[in-house]
């Protein structure tokens, strides 16, 4: 039987400042120690700052080569990339689309973009992601197969796919979730937003599905300001995906002729030359972060009733955001416990509110939340800048 304690949030601060020091500390800043001054020099030395030049081509060209994905796509932000990427797995105007109630609003805002509307799913305790146990036996219950289409028998309307986010940077439990997508007809499109540097197995995290995004703003891993991908291995879908990003411009010397409503969502190449610098150092962020893990896993290791969540297993996490979750018997502790920590000078924050209890999507379709519920009411996000243990402040 789990006990409350009571001392809880002093001893919880004072785990905190063993591994961050004294001085105040940000939840999650970008670390510039590379190239990127001479990058975006030399950027603007080109006059090719905005969506053509070759830091664009040369950043898609990285991406792919470290995450694996035979096709990257970068445009302005995650949520253009999962818009887009959307629209590219077949959601339209009326279709529904399953998405965790636990993630950053952008998750369902782009379903949103489609005319298409959020249904929201449980979560597990163990990656934070998708639940596909309970997601199944929901999902058996409550739908069924109409004309090659899967159909929510409340609401008449066709669940078109899947949006599974690799929370904080663990991933999700991607063999179940991709077979339970097979099984019920549904595209699968991995929100790998917080994700770049996570493993599932082997493959990176975004490469799993028909598509995946991710995110490069300026609290990420890797940071171009503002920014985000589009990953795919189909080829088809990669020139569409471009097509649309760019306006829907057809090529020619000098013409504006486009062909459909398309979106000016392309990265721009000063933005990108500052992601090629940060790209040459994120095998070492990724590394810091992962020390910073350990060290607040030791921290914590005496102190009873809260955890640090680390990475499922048979994965590798990139820990973007370290996250404490109080066991149940101490969650009381959740408020006073985040005060403490930010009059302390440690930001700290908790997790997102439910998409459910939103006023935009209080109304839409939902199973039973009660893993989603329970972890938005226990978990805090604390320091996690990899400059935190980088070489020499270890």
């Amino acid at each position: 039987m789990v006990k409350t304690n009571p001392d809880l949030v002093v001893q919880s601060i004072a785990a905190v400042r063993s591994v961050v020091g004294a001085q105040p500390a940000a939840l999650h800043e970008p670390r510039f120690a590379g190239r990127e001054w001479q990058y975006v020099k030399e950027c603007i030395d080109s006059t090719f700052v905005s969506s053509v030049g070759r830091f664009v081509d040369l950043f898609e060209a990285q991406l792919a080569e470290y995450t694996g994905a035979r096709h990257v796509v970068a445009v302005v932000n995650g949520t253009a990339a999962l818009h887009v990427a959307l629209r590219l797995a077949g959601v339209i105007a009326g279709d529904e689309v399953l998405v965790p109630a636990l993630t950053f609003i952008a998750t369902a805002n782009a379903v949103s973009y489609c005319g298409a509307t959020p249904h929201f799913v449980d979560s597990e305790a163990a990656s934070l992601g998708v639940d596909p146990i309970a997601l199944r036996e929901y999902l058996t219950r409550t739908t069924e197969q109409r004309l090659g289409v899967r159909v929510n028998k409340a609401t008449g309307r066709i669940i078109r796919a899947l949006v599974p986010m690799h929370t904080f940077g663990h991933p999700a439990p991607m063999a179940e979730l991709l077979g339970l997508a097979r099984d019920f007809g549904l595209a699968l499109v991995e929100d790998a937003a917080e994700s770049l540097g996570s493993y599932y197995g082997d493959q990176h995290t975004g490469t799993l599905g028909v598509l995946g995004t991710l995110s490069f703003n300026g609290n990420k891993t890797i940071t171009t300001g503002g920014g985000g991908a589009i990953l795919t291995n189909d080829s088809a879908l990669a020139a569409r995906a471009k097509h649309l990003t760019t306006t829907a411009k057809l090529p020619h010397g000098w013409q504006y002729v486009h062909d459909e409503v398309g979106y000016n969502y392309r990265l721009p190449n000063l933005n990108a030359a500052l992601g090629c610098a940060q790209l040459e150092q994120l095998p070492a962020f990724i590394e810091a972060k992962r020390a910073l893990y350990s060290r607040y896993a030791a921290a914590f290791g005496g102190v009873s009733g809260v955890a640090i969540q680390r990475e499922p297993g048979g994965c590798r996490s990139n820990y973007w955001l370290q996250t404490l979750v109080l066991d149940e018997a101490n969650a009381s502790h959740h408020d006073s416990l985040l005060q403490g920590l930010n009059q302390a000078g440690f930001m700290s924050r908790p997790s997102w509110t439910p998409m459910h209890q939103l006023m935009p999507y209080e109304h839409c379709p939902r199973m039973p939340l009660p893993v989603a519920e329970s972890l938005a009411a226990r978990m805090i996000n604390i320091p996690s800048s990899a400059g935190l243990c980088a070489p020499g402040k270890a």
